[in-house]
Parts: structure tokens; sequence; C-alpha cells
């Protein structure tokens, strides 16, 4: 098995055709479940998405050169980013989950987790609209899960 693993590693020498393998093969849900069982792999994989989400806040950021009353800073970057890595991330993985039968325990956690998703989404709105930006406390015990 080393063999192949080394030979595969030969015919990606060029990062281009790496990240292209790579992207094939995290394609596939076994491959990309085993992968993630290597916390460096992990970790490199987050801090990817980190900087992903980055740059498209700042791609944002250049294409509104005028937005009113919105100080354009860094914090407001990064949640242009946050929400364009929320919208990538599902609209990368619930494709894959078709055919999926949902238990009755994976349907209730989803539906915790897009309360919370549509409490954050109309905090940010109300924020936007309001320019107040406190947390009542209803709303951090659902973000915190409680």
């Amino acid at each position: 098995m080393q063999q192949k693993v080394e030979r595969i590693h030969d015919l990606a020498r060029v990062e281009q055709v790496a990240a292209a393998v790579a992207t094939d093969l995290l394609r596939r849900p076994e491959v990309a479940f085993k992968a993630m069982t290597d916390t460096t792999a992990r970790h490199l994989v987050n801090r990817a998405q980190v900087d992903q989400a980055r740059q498209a806040g700042e791609a944002v950021r250049e294409r509104t050169p005028a937005l009113p009353r919105i100080e354009r800073s860094r914090d407001f970057v990064e949640l242009v980013g946050a929400c364009s890595a929320f919208v990538a991330a599902v609209g990368r993985v619930l494709p894959t989950l078709r055919g999926h039968a949902f238990t009755a325990e994976e349907k209730a956690t989803v539906a915790r987790n897009l309360g919370r998703v549509r409490a954050t989404a109309d905090w940010l709105e109300a924020a936007v609209e309001s320019g107040d930006v406190s947390l009542d406390e209803g709303l951090a015990r659902l973000l915190r899960g409680e």
C-alpha cells in the first residue's frame, strides 16, 4: 500500500494537481471521514475554511465600496465571511445526504440547530437594522444550546 501512496505523491507534486486530487477524494464521504481522523489534516482543513471565509469577506468588501453606516472593519468582513461559510458548507454537505433516511434523533438534532441558526440570523438582521448588537439572555441560552 505504501508504494501506491508514494506513486500518488509523485504524480501530485504540482500544487494544482494535488489540490484537484484531494478535492476529488474528499468528495467521497468515507475518504473524508477517514481523513478527518488525522488531527493535522483536520486542523489544516479548518484553517483553510477560515482563510477562504476571510477572502470571501474581503471580496465582498472590494465589491461594496460605499456601505452606509457600516465600518468596513475586520469584524464586518469576518461576519460576512461567516455567513458565506455557512451557506457554502450547507451547499457542500446537504447534497451528499441524498437518499439518507434521517432518524428521529437526527431530525431532532437538525431541528435544534436550525432553531439556533434562525435565532442567530434574526439577531444579525435586527442588529444591522437597529445598530443594537446586544444579546438578550433568552437568545444567549438558545445559542449555547440550553
